[in-house]
């Protein structure tokens, strides 16, 4: 069993002890037992050609280094309308950020840079999402109020983003529960990030007040998968419409997950639905460790109110460090200091996520709030440490630290130190509590890593620039004859068909679900066939090749029909319908002179196959009988396309070695 702890150490622990389950072998039963709870909050931004709230074109986007102008800006925090700061803007505030906004002309006005009044909402942005709302079968609000949510990272210039609720309490339902929907909002969408190292932080305006919808559900998902196929079924109404962008980063997620004892914490804007049941998993077990890791501590520090670290300035002359870190530490003139954390032996190398501890966590803090890039600390327990064994027994001497602390370094420019010794002082006191508020940042391997303090309550107030907007019923009743409303029966009718998930979003936005009821139902064609006809190689053709204004989908069964007619093989229509897309008005026969296609039968066919097998062993290009089988394959598939099942020949051939 895999150790936590360096063996070293007299304290030892599995990751069986502290109840911690792999991805692979978890179990409804596991997530029971840790309580998992996830909710989810998808963003999705929406196909206009005007921003939300100015008259910039959407959806133009520049290239890195492409920009016209910069404007360079510095966040402080201020009293809110009750006389108190918002712990996100205090933790901003700290960093010293240098806000850096790259513009271009094209792109951006005096609206994205705070120096312009917002103009009226856009109205074409408005009835798509109501569209939307109506479709998640939400409670359509009377009036829409704009107000104002704090965005303290910099990533929008104003410090807010105008945001307004449309929709309220509705539901989706996947195959197997229903998942209650909180709301469904319009906002503007805010800057991308460039870079972000050290005190400056480098951001894109022409993502910048794009409209973007965000749907909230309650935390009824009890496991992972449940998590990542509600929000693959959000996603699918949205793009349902035909009325939203798709690509990279038009879709995005936050994911809430706690576990029992736990809190809410945010991962913030998974890019890929795919990486939902992983990170939900870790962030419930790291959830789960901190947990622990408190009932620890609670146990050798009796008083936690009264606990208090040790630190002091070192010398890095007086230390062996390796020698790159001594070279860095003096070449920069940083600071080096040492700290003693009470109680704390054991806990720096406690298992928080797979290949993650505690210490970790510490580490993370210390590059977002303090900006010390890593590596920026080390400790006593580390598997891999700079600091050598000689050195940590003259630290602790120096801090009289006793055999029950924790001992870590950690060094930087000197501005910096004081705030990085408050941020190890803040984390190790929340040890005591279990598990922060925070919102953390998705990593490729399914952990997550520390991005801010999760926002207060009082984040949201009215928008005085912005008036109200009436909902007339009749508005509503309008916009809800546009909306697909045989979509979720059409998704639960081609799952029942076994239809290829990937083809159901082209298929209902196209409105092909009728003509693919007609190819199953009426024609009687193989569901699976019929599905990926059209939603795989139409739509790969509508991208490939040049459409003709006189092509009608309904060509498309005309095409089927002359082929059964014919009693042509069905595989045939692959190599037909490009050309039928580019020429509608060619009639069937010249389609099949154009593709070259000859009749023969089967017996014809198969007459070839003791020929090429002699061939091929005279050859003798590969001894498998796998590689002989599809050479012959290859050499007949012309010929036999559209004469003969391509793989009832396959099977004809079969799989023998040469002699």
């Amino acid at each position: 069993m895999k150790k936590i702890f360096d063996a070293r150490l007299n304290y030892r622990q599995t990751l069986s002890d502290i109840g911690y389950v792999e991805f692979k072998k978890a179990t409804q039963q596991d997530y029971d037992r840790i309580g998992f709870m996830s909710g989810l909050e998808v963003h999705q931004q929406l196909k206009t050609t005007q921003k939300l709230f100015c008259r910039c074109p959407a959806g133009k986007f520049q290239n890195d280094g492409e920009f016209d102008a910069e404007v360079i800006r510095h966040m402080r925090p201020t009293l809110s309308e009750l006389g108190e700061y918002d712990g996100t803007a205090l933790m901003e505030f700290k960093t010293r950020k240098e806000i850096v906004y790259r513009i271009k002309n094209e792109t951006t006005c005096t609206y994205e840079v705070d120096d312009t009044p917002p103009f009226p909402l856009n109205r074409e942005a408005l009835g798509i999402a109501l569209e939307i709302s109506l479709l998640k079968k939400l409670n359509i609000v009377g009036e829409v109020h704009i107000t104002r949510k704090q965005y303290l990272d910099g990533s929008i210039p104003t410090g807010f983003q105008r945001t307004a609720i449309l929709g309220v309490e509705g539901e989706i339902e996947l195959p197997y529960k229903k998942v209650r929907l909180i709301q469904l909002s319009i906002e503007e969408d805010s800057c991308r990030e460039v870079s972000d190292i050290g005190h400056q932080r480098i951001y894109k305006t022409d993502r910048l007040g794009m409209p973007l919808i965000e749907t909230v559900t309650y935390p009824d998902m009890v496991n992972p998968q449940e998590v990542a196929d509600a929000c693959q079924f959000i996603r699918f109404l949205n793009r349902s419409t035909g009325k939203v962008l798709t690509g990279m980063g038009a879709a995005r997620q936050d994911v809430n997950v706690s576990c029992r004892g736990g809190t809410r914490v945010e991962i913030k804007g998974v890019p890929r639905i795919r990486q939902i049941p992983l990170l939900t998993h870790n962030e419930s077990y790291r959830q789960w460790a901190l947990l622990q890791i408190k009932e620890l501590l609670l146990k050798s520090v009796k008083n936690p109110e009264s606990w208090k670290m040790n630190y002091r300035r070192l010398e890095p002359d007086y230390l062996e460090l390796k020698p790159r870190f001594t070279r860095q530490i003096k070449g920069n003139a940083w600071q080096l200091y040492a700290v003693a954390l009470p109680g704390f032996q054991g806990i720096m190398s406690h298992f928080t996520q797979p290949g993650k501890i505690f210490a970790d966590e510490i580490s993370d803090r210390l590059k977002v709030i303090a900006c010390l890039e890593k590596p920026n600390m080390d400790h006593n327990e580390s598997l891999k440490p700079v600091v050598s064994e000689k050195t940590w027994n003259l630290i602790k001497k120096l801090l009289n630290a006793r055999t029950d602390d924790a001992l870590l370094v950690f060094w930087g420019p000197a501005d910096d130190m004081k705030t990085a010794l408050e941020t190890i002082d803040e984390r190790c006191r929340w040890a005591f509590e279990g598990v922060p508020n925070e919102t953390r940042k998705a990593m490729p391997d399914g952990t997550t890593i520390f991005e801010r303090v999760l926002p207060g309550a009082d984040r949201m107030y009215p928008d005085t620039d912005s008036a109200p907007i009436p909902l007339k019923d009749e508005y509503i009743e309008e916009l809800r004859k546009r909306i697909p409303i045989t979509a979720i029966e059409a998704y639960r009718q081609m799952r029942k068909w076994g239809i290829p998930e990937d083809t159901y979003e082209y298929i209902l936005k196209k409105d092909l679900f009728p003509l693919l009821k007609k190819l199953i139902v009426e024609m009687k064609e193989e569901p699976v066939f019929a599905g990926t006809l059209l939603g795989h190689k139409l739509k790969h053709i509508e991208g490939q090749y040049p459409l003709s204004k006189d092509f009608h989908y309904g060509l498309v069964s005309m095409l089927v029909k002359k082929i059964r007619q014919k009693k042509l093989d069905i595989a045939i229509i692959f190599k037909m319908l490009p050309l039928l897309y580019e020429h509608p008005k060619m009639d069937f026969d010249s389609l099949l002179i154009s593709i070259k296609f000859k009749p023969f039968t089967e017996k014809e066919i198969r007459d070839d196959i003791p020929f090429l097998e002699n061939k091929y062993c005279t050859l003798r290009k590969s001894r498998r009988a796998e590689a002989r089988a599809d050479w012959i394959m290859g050499q007949l598939r012309a010929k036999a396309l559209g004469n003969i099942d391509l793989k009832k020949l396959r099977q004809i051939i079969g799989e023998k070695d040469c002699k």
